[in-house]
């Protein structure tokens, strides 16, 4: 466990750093910084350093984020559910502890580690954090070494994509990297928690505008296709197919980005 120190300049004696909480829970720190942007998770504080500092209660609601993406909902329900009143740690653990006993056999392991902290959990906060820890250590170990993926598109014009992408597209607006001479360099955004690079253009690496075709095509969740759809048609984006309901059970509609990127944007079909 990482403690605060005076030299720090941090005031709760259990906080820990970003790069601590990313070891300790299997999240990566690229997605702990998506959830700050988004409001999901707000640090504590900072070090005089700059460095963000997570405490006990960020502890508990990351665990709840996780808890509730397992449970199969979308970052935006996440969002309205983490406040509400009526939640307690002992129904969430109830509740992720049934889901998990639905799923696969490799499961098994963490279902008992559930019902084992139930049994301990006490109304002292004192050993929670490392309460938190060990659940959701578990819960990385059950999943696939591979812990994300990052898609990278090649744009001539990073800093234009990177406003285009958010303004139209509404995708989550990430770091814009200038050089020494303001020229872009690097660009992220994001849909839901899933990183998307903007890498310039160069020797072997060319927008499909200019080679004349796209090899790739970027599929996007969101939550309504025609409101998404409608909103990009505003926004006057190159649209190639209109929303369609397909027999797969997925409401979606096609877009050309200036550059020549392929998306597509889709929605379940109640």
């Amino acid at each position: 466990m990482e403690h605060t120190s005076p030299e720090d300049g941090e005031v709760d004696a259990r906080a820990w750093r970003v790069g601590r909480l990313a070891e300790l829970t299997g999240v990566t720190v690229r997605t702990l910084r998506y959830y700050d942007q988004t409001g999901l998770l707000r640090p504590s504080g900072q070090t005089s350093g700059g460095h963000r500092l997570y405490d006990q209660q960020n502890v508990t609601r990351l665990y709840r984020i996780l808890a509730l993406r397992r449970l199969g909902c979308s970052l935006a329900e996440v969002g309205s559910l983490l406040d509400d009143p009526e939640w307690d740690l002992r129904a969430m653990l109830t509740r992720h502890a049934m889901q998990t006993e639905r799923t696969i056999a490799t499961a098994t392991a963490l279902s008992a580690h559930l019902w084992r902290i139930l049994d301990e959990l006490g109304d002292s906060e004192a050993h929670q954090a490392e309460k938190m820890f060990a659940i959701m250590e578990e819960m990385s170990r059950l999943d696939t070494p591979i812990r994300a993926t990052t898609t990278l598109l090649v744009y001539d014009d990073l800093a234009a994509a990177h406003a285009y992408l958010s303004e139209t597209f509404g995708l989550g607006i990430g770091p814009l990297e200038l050089d020494a001479e303001g020229r872009a360099v690097h660009g992220e955004v994001f849909a839901g928690d899933h990183a998307i690079w903007l890498h310039p253009a160069g020797d072997g690496y060319q927008p499909p505008r200019r080679l004349g075709a796209a090899s790739s095509i970027v599929v996007v969740t969101v939550d309504d296709a025609d409101a998404h759809h409608a909103h990009a048609v505003r926004r006057g984006a190159e649209i190639i197919a209109p929303p369609i309901s397909q027999p797969y059970g997925l409401r979606e509609y096609g877009a050309r980005d200036p550059e020549g990127h392929l998306w597509y944007f889709q929605s379940p079909i109640d």
